[in-house]
């Protein structure tokens, strides 16, 4: 395999180290967590979208900050969910609440959307800077999201291409 394949988590030692091992994805592939974090991920993404839309429309024109501010709180649980299934999903399928190296620099960049999250929270609540501030805090920790979203779907599709490599060489050995 080439060192950019993307079906593989890491390079160790000079060799490929695949993102699952059998035992690793017979975990994901049999534990109920892998359906929550299936249903949360996208129901997530979409509050994210409307709440992204609320926030720039706030910041256009000033109208919505009641809706902005609600959806943002909702955004915000929402990954509060994610990130405590998903911990749950880690220590399921890796043995390892977070930080395993297949998913090391997804959860590591999960600590900044986080971080970013819950400082709105605790902006919006004890009424730290102006409304304007707080919305440009919201739209830098969806910025953190987006980001973050990505390196999971990089992830996910990494996992879809070792499973079709394992496949085909249980094909081919067969």
């Amino acid at each position: 395999m080439r060192s950019n394949d993307p079906s593989f988590a890491d390079i160790k030692g000079g060799t490929l180290q695949p993102l699952y091992t059998p035992e690793q994805r017979r975990r994901r592939d049999s534990t109920r967590w892998t359906l929550v974090q299936g249903i949360l991920a996208p129901v997530q993404f979409l509050i994210f979208l409307v709440s992204l839309a609320l926030v720039l429309r706030y910041l256009a024109n000033g109208e919505g900050a009641y809706a902005a501010t609600v959806s943002i709180v909702v955004k915000t649980l929402a990954l509060y969910a994610i990130m405590i299934t998903g911990s749950i999903w880690e220590k399921v399928v890796f043995g390892k609440w977070l930080f395993v190296p297949a998913f090391f620099w997804e959860d590591v960049f999960s600590m900044l959307v986080l971080a970013l999250h819950s400082a709105y929270l605790v902006a919006l609540f004890a009424g730290l800077g102006s409304e304007r501030d707080r919305m440009l805090l919201a739209l830098a920790a969806y910025a953190t999201y987006a980001i973050n979203a990505a390196q999971f779907l990089l992830k996910l599709r990494a996992a879809r291409l070792q499973g079709a490599t394992q496949a085909r060489s249980l094909a081919v050995a067969g």
